[in-house]
């Protein structure tokens, strides 16, 4: 799921200023990974990012790992695209330019390998009587394929955060079998 939460979140907002951005970032709690796009040319660059996690914290999403993004350096002097990554070789920070796709790319490979392991992939054989789990993935927008094998049972190939699949493999009984 990607969503877009509010651009500007500073301190010391109006309270019902501040409940409606609450309720609109409640989606964080499903996330896997917390994308922060940040004015890298703003001078309250600090307080910004501050600012975003102490509400964070205020809705318990501070413990989702979080990217930051820090854009427009096609405005900062001698600054290129790069990846900043921390002491157990995880990107913790994207440096681009949206504006003329300057880092672009090494944001995808920056999302790609906080996530490469977020993410289940499997080819499985669900059995006839097994209609719910296969709603449940319709439901998570799972499917990637779907065929009918001959014995009446159903081929899927499924992608979904691995959160999600562990979630499912605990709430549902019907057994799975897997394909490859």
């Amino acid at each position: 799921m990607l969503a877009d939460a509010v651009g500007f979140i500073r301190r010391h907002l109006p309270y019902h200023l501040v409940a409606a951005f609450k309720a609109t970032l409640q989606e964080t709690h499903q996330s896997s990974l917390l994308l922060h796009v940040i004015d890298a040319v703003d001078i309250r660059v600090n307080e910004n990012i501050e600012a975003v996690n102490t509400v964070l914290a205020e809705i318990d999403s501070d413990e989702i790992p979080t990217l930051l993004v820090m854009n427009k350096i096609d405005m900062l002097d001698d600054s290129v695209p790069s990846i900043d990554y921390n002491d157990e070789n995880l990107p913790i920070r994207v440096w681009l330019s949206a504006t003329n796709g300057e880092g672009l790319s090494l944001l995808y490979q920056a999302l790609m390998e906080r996530l490469s392991g977020e993410i289940a992939h499997y080819e499985l054989r669900l059995p006839p009587q097994a209609g719910r789990l296969r709603s449940r993935f319709y439901q998570f927008q799972a499917i990637e394929k779907e065929w009918n094998e001959k014995d009446g049972s159903i081929g899927v190939v499924v992608r979904m955060t691995s959160v999600e699949w562990h979630r499912l493999c605990k709430q549902e009984q019907i057994p799975i079998h897997f394909i490859a």
